[in-house]
């Protein structure tokens, strides 16, 4: 089994530390998800281990057979290139005699008398033959496929944006490398697939390291998470479910400030632990236990550090109606006889290919571009607050709190008390020691959240958001997620992240392109699975209309034990959740008695995996009694 390990790594960018004397080892089969807040150094570390960066000291071990592919998160690309000489590019011998191959193929074609021509390509043939290069082209050009790159005598100067990351991506899967390395490997992937690559990776032969900030991805791939924090690094195994937990349990012994935070990690570990399809499928008791036990757990613990509860501004009855909204670009329609009436409370999610007309109706609505034809009528007391896709200029001389102290100083909160602009920023997860910074030396994803955290100052009742999980960190989203969910105004978001979408929004617009825009009521998971069940649907062979009759099935009864385990199982169920939530209560009570606390955190486990197995069983009797029904 092979091993890469670091020992005492330590890195500075300029004068800001990064890590400090971090050890890690990365065993085959291992799918680890890096974590961490913009500026902590997820890339850097990603580049240090992929050999394209060095450390300021410590000492690396790998076998030397050690392989290692690396998809960068803004790779470079020669536009002349053939995308499958680009794919066969690396040095290999492998892809050296495709490459020899494929320049065969293509001058036979042009010269298929040519004697010598013919012989070169049945000799390298055999070649293929003995090297099994044939499963190699295969595989690589099924994996381009997949990955919607179907017509493979393009130039990469014919690609778009998007195909040439996704090329990159099918380049470095092919390499089958050791160790995979990937940087943000779901940009401009759509849900077929991202849900493709999921799979691909999970039965991955050799390791994966990689950053991204799309959470079901990290949850369904992850079998371990690295959290870079304060210069160092912390290993928790598991998936993103797991690191929820082990984050709060590991703040909460490290700091009587925890306990602060405890809700909101709290809060995000109970709402992924039901997952968006569980809405969508019989598991309805589980979910009503789910949501008892997280108002238990909000009930009896303290308010969230990191709860964004601004007041906003007071918003009427009558936000924004358009009637009958048309745009063209040239011969393109955008928008064509759009109407919508957004009500006090709106959650909007727009969803669509690039190019459809997305960001077009978040700059109509907030009047940037004029529609051709239709009408917007906009209430008196609609206050916009816009996150754009680009930050807006910023002066690089001006620190953090300047800047935003040129919004605001003060900041009213719900419950009547104020906020200085220096708390905001500890808020939103800029340590105080960080504040007299300049903003050039922020990294960009730094810039976003600085960015955003100015809109939301400004207290706006409208909320428009263009792609607002590019740039931003899980933690960021977090906390900008939790603010959407006690904020009282109307939030419109363009977004491809399933998660944000399916946890921030209740209604999409789907853009279908040619000005035609669908309204769908439910999550974006939910729309996904719908369109893949029609497509699915729409794709299978018409079945004979004489079929012979099957024979229908027994009904299920219910023996002696399961009968008499049905009737005491509520009982039991009741028993746990009450006990529960006494131990929440005692927790509340533990003050700076951390060894106490532990235990009982360790007991409220303990419980809820109890109860989870109650459920499941709770679920597996009441499927067997409605069938007898």
């Amino acid at each position: 089994m092979k091993v890469y390990s670091y020992t005492d790594l330590t890195k500075h960018q300029g004068e800001k530390l990064l890590f400090s004397n971090i050890d890690f080892s990365i065993t085959q089969g291992d799918k680890i998800g890096v974590i961490g807040v913009n500026g902590t150094g997820k890339s850097t570390l990603l580049h240090i281990i992929g050999g394209t960066e060095e450390g300021d000291s410590g000492a690396k071990d790998h076998p030397n057979d050690y392989k290692i592919s690396l998809l960068e998160q803004d790779p470079s690309f020669d536009e002349n290139t053939g995308l499958l000489d680009y794919m066969y590019s690396s040095p290999s011998e492998v892809f050296e005699l495709i490459r020899e191959y494929e320049k065969a193929l293509e001058r036979l074609q042009t010269s298929s008398d040519d004697r010598a021509v013919q012989e070169k390509v049945m000799m390298l043939q055999q070649k293929m033959d003995a090297m099994d290069a044939w499963d190699v082209s295969a595989n690589s050009k099924a994996i381009l496929s997949k990955l919607g790159l179907t017509d493979f005598n393009k130039k990469l100067g014919e690609l778009s944006g998007g195909q040439k990351k996704r090329a990159a991506l099918a380049r470095t899967l092919i390499e089958n490398p050791d160790l995979l390395i990937l940087d943000e490997p779901t940009n401009h992937l759509d849900y077929q697939s991202i849900r493709w690559l999921e799979d691909y990776l999970a039965k991955y032969q050799g390791a994966v390291l990689f950053v991204t900030h799309d959470r079901y991805f990290l949850d369904r791939v992850s079998t371990k998470i690295w959290e870079l924090s304060g210069g160092n690094l912390y290993e928790y195994l598991g998936n993103y479910s797991s690191f929820l937990e082990g984050k709060a349990i590991r703040e909460e012994n490290e700091s009587s400030q925890a306990s602060k935070k405890q809700n909101l990690y709290r809060k995000e570990l109970a709402w992924i632990r039901r997952g968006a399809k569980a809405r969508s499928t019989k598991q309805k008791a589980r979910i009503q236990r789910f949501e008892e036990l997280e108002g238990t757990v909000n009930k009896n613990s303290q308010q969230s550090s990191l709860t964004m509860d601004l007041t906003g501004t007071r918003l009427g009855k009558k936000v924004i109606e358009l009637t009958d909204v048309t745009k063209e670009y040239g011969k393109q329609t955008v928008l064509k006889d759009f109407s919508f009436l957004f009500k006090p409370g709106d959650r909007i999610g727009i969803v669509g290919k690039n190019g459809t007309g997305k960001s077009t109706l978040l700059n109509i609505i907030e009047g940037q571009i004029t529609p051709d034809s239709g009408s917007i009528d906009k209430g008196q007391t609609v206050k916009i607050g816009y996150y754009k896709q680009e930050n807006e200029d910023m002066d690089g001389n001006m620190r953090m709190i300047a800047y935003l102290r040129e919004t605001a100083e003060v900041i009213s909160l719900k419950d009547g008390s104020s906020i200085s602009a220096a708390q905001m920023l500890e808020r939103f997860l800029f340590p105080m020691n960080t504040h007299g910074t300049p903003i050039r030396k922020l990294s960009g994803g730094e810039k976003r959240r600085l960015y955003l955290l100015k809109i939301l100052m400004s207290s706006p009742n409208l909320l428009l958001m263009d792609e607002p999980t590019n740039d931003l960190d899980t933690q960021t989203l977090t906390v900008l997620e939790d603010f959407i969910d006690n904020f009282s105004g109307v939030v419109i978001t363009v977004s491809h992240d399933r998660y944000f979408l399916d946890k921030c929004t209740e209604q999409l617009f789907v853009f279908q392109g040619e000005g035609r825009i669908d309204k769908y009521y439910g999550s974006y998971s939910e729309y996904l699975e719908e369109e893949a069940g029609q497509k699915a649907k729409a794709n299978a062979p018409i079945s004979s209309p004489v079929q012979e009759s099957k024979p229908k099935p027994k009904k299920k009864k219910l023996t002696y034990s399961e009968q008499k385990e049905w009737d005491g199982i509520e009982g039991r169920m009741n028993d746990l959740e009450n006990r529960i939530t006494e131990v929440q209560a005692a927790m509340a009570g533990t003050g700076s008695n951390f060894e106490k606390a532990n235990d009982l955190m360790k007991e409220e486990q303990a419980l809820n995996q109890e109860l989870e197995e109650l459920i499941e069983r709770w679920t597996e009797l009441s499927d067997k009694l409605e069938g007898n029904e």
